[in-house]
């Protein structure tokens, strides 16, 4: 098979490098792609949002099967495209993808189904909802833009003052452009957080295994929220007591509820749970692979990810069994000095092999390029450093490890990955 990957980043290298274990995989492509993707992959230089140029790559290149990994070209309606053309893809549709691509549309899908989430209200006034905040008087506050805004649209409000800025840069600044022309205002809830992917046919669904991101930029889970600075996975706080009951009464529901909509949805759908004192609750959905959870979870499949997504897109999710391997699995993100402000690029990387790699771990490339023949920074996220294991211990031990032995000026990554595992109060 012949496979077009859309995407450039971390997560789109994990599913490149899992598609190259499946015997049927003759050769892949991915547009844009990034320096350490070139090396497994050949690279095409196709914006994700040009959906009339990904879809003349894919018939030039006689593709069997597109994978769609990033947001915006779900949201935008690639897979429609796609699919008209009669070619072959993985992920949502467009009217599916608006479970992620609306905070609004995702809030109202859950408390018309009874799916268990935080208490909110919706604005399109900025004074309306300055006026609510100030009269729930209630704090840390949570102001989401409605949009899709690189996993950076929600602001936790720690009191009054925070939340007036917040509506400000969201709604009238424009800080995400037309994504913050609404908002929704949530209840502050606490406990554990857990990420559980899931592979669905809209019909069946079969959760992955768990993971847990590290949001925020610096130890101690401080400073402002990334894109992720690092995962795990297994979750230790997700056992499978709770995975039973995330079943009945989340994952279950929101793939009815979805059918219901008559917006059956296709691919992998991302569940960024909660666990409360009053149960499992939903943060957030993804209509796609969460990155850098995909780095975590997609080194411990031991199934053909082509049969995947196959029976996915052909409705068979339910004859198909997908196995685990057991153990552990790390990843530890390297970021240039700044991000997620501003930072630099062109930076050369020391310490990885020609193909990118560093012995003992897998490196995926987040934000590289090759520059006369060396691999330099080209983002904010510059690489996902993964190890697995046996125990949590020793896959983290391992990509400390490899860690260590790569170098660029201004590097900067997180030191106590995994650490919420040691304190199971949290």
């Amino acid at each position: 098979m012949r496979i077009l990957m859309v995407g450039g980043g971390g997560r789109e290298h994990a599913l490149i490098k899992a598609l190259k274990k499946s015997p049927r995989v003759e050769e892949i492509f991915c547009a844009p792609g990034n320096g350490g993707i070139s090396k497994d992959a050949i690279c095409r230089p196709v914006n994700p949002m040009d959906l009339d140029g990904i879809a003349a790559l894919a018939k030039d290149e006689h593709i069997d099967l597109v994978f769609v990994a990033p947001d915006d070209p779900l949201a935008a309606g690639l897979v429609d495209k796609l699919e008209k053309a009669g070619i072959r893809a993985f992920g949502p549709t467009a009217a599916a993808a608006q479970i992620e691509a609306s905070k609004v549309f995702s809030k109202n899908l859950m408390k018309k189904y009874g799916i268990p989430t935080a208490a909110y209200e919706v604005f399109d006034d900025p004074a309306a909802a300055v006026e609510y905040i100030r009269e729930q008087g209630s704090y840390p506050a949570v102001v989401k833009a409605d949009g899709l805004a690189l996993g950076k649209g929600v602001i936790i409000c720690e009191d009054y003052a925070a939340a007036e800025d917040a509506i400000q840069s969201i709604m009238l600044d424009k800080k995400f452009g037309a994504s913050g022309n609404r908002v929704v205002v949530e209840q502050f809830i606490t406990g554990p957080e857990v990420s559980v992917l899931a592979f669905t046919d809209g019909k069946t669904i079969k959760p992955m295994v768990s993971s847990m991101d590290h949001k925020r930029v610096f130890d101690g889970n401080r400073g402002p929220n990334t894109g992720g600075m690092g995962t795990i996975s297994p979750n230790p706080f997700y056992t499978d007591e709770m995975a039973d009951r995330c079943m009945k009464e989340i994952f279950l529901p929101t793939v009815a509820a979805m059918q219901a909509e008559g917006r059956p949805f296709k691919g992998c759908l991302y569940f960024g749970l909660m666990l409360t004192a009053d149960g499992p609750k939903v943060i957030e959905y993804n209509a796609r692979f969460g990155d850098p959870e995909a780095q975590v979870v997609l080194p411990r499949l031991e199934s053909d990810l082509v049969d995947i997504a196959e029976a996915v897109i052909d409705g068979r999710l339910d004859e198909i069994e997908i196995r685990w391997k057991p153990g552990a699995a790390a990843c530890v993100v390297m970021a240039s000095g700044g991000y997620p402000g501003s930072y630099e690029k062109g930076i050369e990387i020391h310490g990885l092999d020609d193909m990118g790699q560093v012995e003992g771990a897998t490196v995926y490339h987040a934000g590289t390029a090759v520059k006369d023949g060396k691999f330099v920074t080209a983002g904010g996220r510059v690489l996902g450093v993964t190890a697995t294991g046996e125990t949590l211990e020793a896959a983290l031990q391992k990509a400390y490890d490899a860690v260590g032995h790569i170098s660029f000026t201004g590097a900067h990554y997180r030191k106590d990955i995994g650490h919420a595992a040691d304190d199971l109060t949290v």
